[in-house]
């Protein structure tokens, strides 16, 4: 179990940091949302700013465990606004790619339209674990190790092992990080909502496509932040994936609070890639 804290802390200064890649945070090899994240933090200690209002990122290519390499360069200093290139890399490789916008609150028009799925509370549902038992599935079997970082509250118990059957691509379940689930820096709590809202992606989009042997990871990832709760565990990952053709799936991810407030939305391209044939 990686600690979300510790694992994506950089160290360094003057625009040039060192982070250390967890095996705990491996999907497909890193995690893309932990990599997002850490770039995220870089630029979070070069801003003056302190709230991450936009987030965008390429990925260029696989890292592997280990250090990589973190670039923060300011593209525009202003008062009440700041923008940042982050570039991560490893071995001289680029890796990742992304730009960082923050904003100042002094204030302004407000509204809120529409709200979240219409899904039970956190506490009144089953974690997968326990679904998994209920089913009699198999918890000893091979499993990502990112997945231990994250509880998850499963709103459709029918989707717990399901390989046959397809779905509508879409998937609203509460996540809480563990061991600690929330973080008093607001740039390690803005990353909660970017590693949901990319690695979410996925499994909203293959609901549509079981049973397949397709991997799709994401090309990119952008999100806004329109809020923060840093002292709510529980976040409500609502993922649609509307269209997927040519290869590519288009995805859409909103976090909301537990009260039905959006904290971010965003979403990633995804790249299937076949599944590998023998010789």
């Amino acid at each position: 179990m990686g600690d979300f804290d510790l694992d994506t802390r950089v160290r360094g200064g003057d625009g040039r940091y060192r982070a250390t890649l967890s095996r705990d945070w491996e999907i497909w090899g890193p995690n893309g949302g932990y990599l997002a994240a850490i770039a995220l933090r870089a630029a979070g200690c070069e801003a003056t700013i302190a709230r991450p209002a936009a987030f965008y990122g390429h990925f260029l290519s696989v890292a592997s465990f280990g250090d990589v390499d973190v670039d923060v360069a300011p593209i525009r200093i202003g008062r009440s606004s700041e923008a940042f290139r982050v570039a991560v890399s490893q071995a001289g490789k680029p890796v990742f790619e992304g730009m960082v916008r923050t904003a100042g609150d002094a204030g302004g028009l407000e509204h809120a339209e529409g709200g979240p799925p219409d899904v039970p509370h956190p506490d009144a549902l089953e974690t997968w674990e326990d679904v998994a038992r209920r089913k009699g599935l198999d918890l000893d079997g091979p499993r990502f190790p990112f997945w231990g970082n994250i509880e998850g509250r499963v709103t459709d118990p029918g989707r717990v092992g399901n390989h046959d059957t397809r779905s509508a691509p879409r998937l609203a379940e509460w996540y809480r990080f563990r061991p600690r689930a929330t973080f008093d820096d607001p740039w390690v709590d803005a990353g909660r909502y970017v590693v949901l809202v990319d690695t979410l992606s996925w499994p909203a989009a293959v609901r549509a496509h079981v049973p397949t042997d397709y991997t799709a990871p994401s090309l990119d990832v952008m999100v806004w932040f329109h809020g923060a709760v840093p002292d709510e565990p529980w976040l409500l990952a609502d993922h649609v994936a509307p269209v997927g053709h040519g290869g590519l799936i288009g995805t859409h991810g909103r976090v909301w609070s537990t009260d039905g407030r959006l904290v971010a939305s965003g979403g990633s391209q995804l790249f299937c890639i076949p599944p590998r044939r023998p010789g």
